[in-house]
């Protein structure tokens, strides 16, 4: 990612971009990006073709970014929402398709060359392939029919002076070419022949490409497995005589919709009416099915297992959880890792770097090489015309008789070696595999420098509520001076337009004992302090929330509460406490149960050497009995605090290493937005989910060991990539160079050059889609 700023989600565009091949071409894109006035930011991926850009504002002009793009040899367009399953089923189609045909091409001439070599050396009775006019033509063929595209997109690059694979490819073809012809029409000059080396480097070259693309498009499979839970057609509900099918974009908000048992639900809806279990393993990973009844959620792509549903329409297309989780998706594989931006500064310098290499290689053999080592040069061609019969089909380094001769040979091998493909594919091949697969299992990475940072996390701060405990309390006592049930009817009234875990064991309770919700007005939320508002049938202002907080206005405890409490025995539960004015009206005791998996989750962390944390907002009775049942160190438990102080307090916590907050709530946003990695458990708040890095869907505590696993493996993987795509080129350049050539007779001729170059990208991509088995 560039360092100009973070991405900022709001402004940020998603865009196709066609053309790039290298990690030459990634740089080329993002400069390219980056120079636009209205573009803040900007993140390439090789491996999926696309440009996260972060705009100036949200009325900036899209399409003059496109064509500038365009006129850098990159065609470029917006990506359509929700279209991620057609972009798979015909872009990339169309690509192998056309990359398929031009292979064709050039393996049939490959395959004449073959047969030419074969013709030459009296083996095959068909004299006029074996000739040098013939092998003139296979050559110009190949250049200017399979290969002109290479040709014409390493022009291009090569004239903005940045240069990228296919102007390696192109001036190492070309020069080759050139040699060949002028030797044949200027005999005089002594130049060695090698029409046969375009068509094999061509050859090669595309072979290697058209198998990179295919692996290539293995790493997108999981998120194409998600696309594809998308139905497209669903049974629209009139009435229980008229139910007729229609496509799913034709459905609009408020129409319902019937579902049959082993239906792929096509939107995210209400049940109205009817029972089922639903499996929603392919979102968010939960391997049992949820028991569904009239009232419940139900999200596109989760599977209606057993009973017949009618459900009320409330998100429709790019609107649904489904959509929103491949957009999220998506955006996380173009945003790169920062260990990608020396990969990609070494590729985007590395094309000059192989064109000075090649100049330094003619230079020396011509004017130095040559002499120093004599015995390199081969002398036993007899006369211009016999060397050029002699060696017209030889390798470019292999038979050649003059200095000059052996000069261009060499420096030519070492343009068509260089591989930068690797070095820009090594990082993003990984994140894609590993981003997709965390998405099967619900794990929502935004982006490929969360899985880095996750990777060197070193401890991880968990809040109490919903996170370690199920979020779904239970009212287990009411201590009040009056009326039990007046007292969970006013509570319940406060809390009915909010979202946290206390406000719906409330209103469960006041539910249970049928009471009518009274109506409530000026209501006014203090993240994790509590709220106020007032109520119509009653004067005075209502405070519920942390006894401390409600208490600050009072002037006194009310004994006979007071009594109740020590009474108790669920004192050392959550409680919160509820006044009018300067009345204390009693306290709500709450009872919420640890999750059925903390205890195992958290001991897998503490196996794998993460120091755990415990921050709340409860009271400190709770938060020791929920840290003395998982296991927590006492000087690793803070209680009562605000938001600011859990901020404050992780600042703290972050001298000692990189740090992960785990949390569900609003209270928890500030310290999420602020840890080095914010995790967000699925079943909590929507500002918890956008204000974390890494969303965990479902409500299994379990995952989160199997994440950091994940994340490490993925940077062993970019780790692995790196050293060979680096390694590759350290080795081979050299000895294309001629380095072996004095000692030992070896050099690498451009063909097998191609071929290795070749084998390079696939083994990188190879290694990223071996994630998938883990």
């Amino acid at each position: 990612m560039s360092t100009k700023t973070k991405l900022n989600a709001k402004n940020s565009v998603l865009i196709d971009v066609e053309g790039m091949k290298c990690g030459g071409c990634v740089k080329t894109v993002e400069k390219t990006l980056l120079n636009h006035k209205n573009v803040q930011n900007a993140s390439v991926n090789l491996v999926e073709r696309t440009a996260l850009i972060e705009l100036e504002n949200e009325n900036t002009n899209i399409a003059e970014i496109l064509l500038e793009l365009g006129n850098r040899g990159f065609p470029a367009k917006t990506r359509i929402k929700n279209a991620f399953q057609q972009r798979i089923e015909i872009n990339q189609k169309q690509e192998l398709w056309k990359q398929w045909k031009q292979l064709m091409v050039a393996l049939i001439l490959l395959l004449l060359s073959v047969l030419g070599h074969l013709s030459e050396g009296g083996k095959l009775p068909i004299p006029v392939i074996g000739t040098l006019p013939f092998h003139a033509a296979l050559a110009t063929f190949a250049l200017f029919g399979p290969g002109l595209a290479i040709l014409k997109s390493g022009w291009k690059a090569a004239s903005h002076l940045t240069p990228n694979m296919d102007s390696l490819v192109g001036i190492g073809v070309m020069s080759a070419y050139l040699t060949s012809l002028s030797s044949l029409i200027w005999t005089e000059f002594g130049w060695p022949c090698f029409f046969n080396e375009p068509v094999m480097l061509l050859g090669f070259v595309l072979l290697g490409r058209f198998l990179e693309e295919r692996a290539r498009f293995r790493t997108g499979k999981a998120l194409k497995e998600l696309a594809e839970l998308q139905p497209e057609i669903a049974r629209l509900y009139i009435n229980k005589t008229q139910i007729r099918e229609v496509r799913v974009g034709a459905l609009k908000v408020g129409e319902k919709i019937q579902l049959l048992a082993g239906d792929r639900i096509p939107i995210d809806g209400i049940v109205i009416e009817g029972n089922s279990a639903v499996d929603s393993s392919s979102l968010t990973g939960e391997p049992l099915p949820i028991e569904i009844e009239p009232g419940n959620e139900i999200k596109a792509g989760t599977l209606n297992l057993n009973g017949t549903l009618i459900a009320e329409v409330k998100q429709i297309g790019a609107e649904t959880t489904l959509a929103r989780i491949i957009n999220l998706v998506e955006q996380a594989q173009a945003r790169r890792a920062p260990i990608q931006r020396i990969a990609d500064e070494v590729a985007g310098k590395f094309c000059y770097g192989v064109v000075g290499l090649s100049i330094a290689t003619f230079i020396f053999w011509w004017k130095a090489g040559s002499f120093i080592w004599p015995e390199v040069l081969n002398s036993s061609g007899q006369g211009l015309i016999n060397s050029h019969q002699h060696i017209l089909h030889s390798s470019l380094g292999g038979e050649a008789q003059t200095p000059i001769g052996l000069a261009i040979q060499l420096s030519i091998a070492v343009l068509v070696i260089a591989c930068p493909c690797a070095l820009g594919l090594a990082t993003p091949t990984v994140i894609t595999v590993a981003t997709g697969k965390a998405a099967q299992k619900g794990w929502l990475f935004k982006g490929g420098d969360v899985i880095e940072k996750a990777a060197g996390i070193k401890q991880i701060i968990f809040d109490k509520t919903g996170t370690l405990t199920l979020g779904r309390p239970k009212v287990l006592e009411c201590l009040s001076t009056k009326s039990e049930t007046e007292l969970i009817q006013i509570a319940a009234s406060l809390e009915n337009n909010s979202r946290h875990p206390i406000a719906y064991a409330i209103l469960e309770a006041a539910q249970n004992n049928n009471l009518k919700l009274l109506n409530t007005v000026n209501s006014k939320d203090f993240p994790g302090k509590g709220i106020t508002g007032e109520i119509e049938e009653m004067k005075g202002i209502i405070k519920l929330g942390k006894i401390d907080w409600v208490l600050t206005e009072l002037t006194k405890f009310d004994n006979e509460i007071r009594k109740k409490l020590n009474n108790s025995k669920y004192k050392d539960n959550s409680m919160v406490a509820i006044s009018r004015d300067n009345e204390l009206l009693g306290l709500i005791i709450i009872d919420d149960k640890l999750r059925i998996d903390a205890n195992t989750s958290l001991n897998q962390l503490r196996n794998k050497g993460y120091k755990l944390i415990l921050m709340s907002g409860d009271r400190k009775s709770s938060v020791i009995k929920v840290g003395n049942e998982l296991g927590f160190e006492e000087n690793l438990l803070d209680w009562e605090l605000l938001p600011e102080e859990k901020l404050y307090k992780l600042e703290h916590h972050r001298k000692f290493g990189p740090i992960a907050m785990v949390g569900d709530g609003i209270n928890d946003a500030p310290a999420l937005a602020s840890a080095d990695i914010g995790i967000a458990i699925g079943t909590g708040t929507q500002i918890a989910q956008d204000t974390a890095d890494l969303v965990l869907l479902g409500d299994r505590l379990e995952s989160l060991p199997e994440v950091f696993v994940l994340a490490k493996k993925t940077m062993q993987k970019i780790k692995q990539n790196l050293f060979w795509a680096f390694g590759y080129n350290i080795i081979a350049l050299p000895i294309a160079a001629g380095i072996l050539l004095p000692k030992y007779g070896i050099l690498l001729s451009p063909p097998l050059a191609a071929l290795l170059m070749a084998i390079s990208s696939m083994t990188v991509v190879i290694n990223a889609l071996s994630l998938r088995t883990l």
